[in-house]
């Protein structure tokens, strides 16, 4: 009798869960407290990925974790993905709409710091997530994962697949899955960002392109026999100053960035290899390959006046972001339903002596309690998220995970990324990615709407090509 009234609770448990998912709103609340039940084991996820801190292509760890706990939640698996050891697909569901959420997990190099309001790096040197990439690949996770709790509860026809994308940072790794197809029969997909605010709105990002550009000459003693030497360090400043006297003759928005990554090794010797590495941008792909062809041009300009040898290497190359406003209006109501993060007592001590540090902040602290408002908006970064967007419909989102006014890429958005502010605004968007998935499940003649934009916005003369060519993926760049 006993063991029958225990079936039976269990039974009526069951009953209320799967009825909770059965009408449009309820199933965004049962989803939501589904994620908040997980938000210390997420934010454990985070921590770990925070911690290992691993650079584009090396991402070991941090696809591991995401992969086996997807894997025990029932997801199939493929790994080494477009030839990319550290790319991997997770799926659950069967038909159509196939839904696609993006997750990064990469660090940048030389930002380590420790949860602390002043600059301390925990491994001199070392990598940090100074762009939240893993605040990013965990929701994302764990967005799919609701979601798929979502499909098995209520019997919704439809599959949702976790991307695990590696080397965003400069690596392009979504582009090399593009390439390879996998995007191919996907209906929507879904992204979202670290950052100092909360949007949702449309935006564009600037197309880029990079290379290394290696020249070699001869090597020579500099004073007892320079005439015998050729500089390669001669022919990386020639081309620089060529480059930057082309500033004044391109349009004002597009963008122009190198370091020299070698230059010799002792001023006694004349250099016989140097290396500089090039980004270039705009928001115009066209615009883009112009300006790129005249960097071309100016480095074998520099190697024929210097009498040296050049190569270079395409690193990477992305499409700017191509909106998409079905899908994103979806994802800002979402947002605005979730709301902004609010700071405990503890945090809001933490945020103001960051923010305190922070060089012209820009935004006020509370900002991180509004959703920004909904409006066209134009990043002057770069992301492979373009690439996704120009084949399948994408919207995004942003959440305060930083303290307000920080930009990403310092050393304050990895403190506050390995602590409670970063990891509220993590399931915020976790919270919003599976809200929206869910109304695009919901809404057919939406995910029919979404495609028709795409369309039209590539216009009928689109024909996609990667901006890095036929290059095979660059595994040893951040080597």
């Amino acid at each position: 009798m006993q063991n029958f009234k225990r079936s039976l609770a269990y039974g009526f448990a069951i009953f209320i869960f799967i009825s909770q998912f059965s009408f449009g709103q309820t199933s965004k609340g049962a989803i939501q407290k589904s994620l908040e039940k997980r938000t210390k084991e997420y934010e454990q996820i985070a921590k770990s990925i925070w911690e290992w801190a691993e650079v584009g292509y090396q991402e070991e760890k941090s696809a591991g974790l995401l992969k086996q706990t997807l894997s025990e939640e029932g997801f199939s698996i493929e790994s080494g993905v477009a030839e990319i050891p550290t790319a991997f697909v997770a799926e659950y569901g069967s038909g159509k709409p196939i839904i696609g959420i993006l997750a990064e997990y990469d660090a940048l190099p030389g930002i380590s710091q420790d949860v602390v309001t002043e600059r301390k790096a925990i491994i001199d040197g070392g990598a940090g997530h100074a762009c939240g990439h893993h605040l990013f690949g965990t929701a994302s996770m764990a967005a799919a994962i609701a979601v798929k709790d979502y499909l098995k509860a209520t019997g919704q026809k439809g599959t949702v697949r976790l991307y695990g994308t590696p080397a965003e940072e400069g690596g392009s790794g979504k582009v090399y899955m593009v390439r390879a197809g996998l995007f191919d029969d996907v209906d929507v997909a879904l992204h979202w960002h670290a950052s100092d605010r909360n949007a949702a709105s449309p935006s564009t990002s600037m197309a880029n392109r990079s290379a290394k550009f290696r020249f070699h000459g001869y090597s020579a003693h500099a004073a007892g026999a320079p005439e015998k030497g050729r500089s390669s360090l001669d022919a990386v400043e020639a081309m620089n100053h060529m480059v930057n006297l082309m500033r004044e003759h391109i349009p004002d928005g597009s963008r122009i960035h190198y370091v020299i990554t070698r230059g010799g090794n002792a001023p006694n010797v004349v250099p016989d290899y140097a290396e500089v590495f090039y980004y270039v941008r705009d928001f115009n792909v066209d615009i883009l390959e112009n300006i790129w062809g005249r960097v071309i041009k100016a480095a074998e300009g520099a190697a024929l006046g210097t009498d040296t040898r050049l190569e270079y290497e395409i690193i990477h190359g992305n499409r700017p972001v191509l909106a998409n406003e079905v899908t994103q209006k979806i994802m800002y109501d979402n947002l605005v339903a979730i709301g902004g993060v609010n700071y405990s007592r503890k945090e809001n001590d933490f945020a103001k002596k960051i923010y305190g540090t922070l060089r012209s902040p820009g935004l006020d602290i509370v900002s991180s309690k509004v959703v920004q408002p909904y409006k066209f908006s134009k990043g002057k970064g770069s992301t492979d998220v373009g690439d996704v967007s120009w084949m399948v419909p994408t919207a995004g989102l942003r959440t305060a995970t930083w303290v307000p006014g920080t930009s990403a890429h310092t050393w304050q958005a990895v403190a506050v990324g390995g602590m409670g502010i970063g990891m509220k605004g993590m399931m915020n968007a976790a919270k919003t990615i599976a809200g929206t998935a869910v109304d695009l499940y919901n809404n057919p003649e939406a995910v029919k709407n979404a495609k028709k934009e795409l369309i039209e916005r590539r216009g009928p003369k689109f024909n996609y090509y990667s901006l890095l060519g036929e290059r095979e993926p660059p595994l040893d760049y951040r080597k």
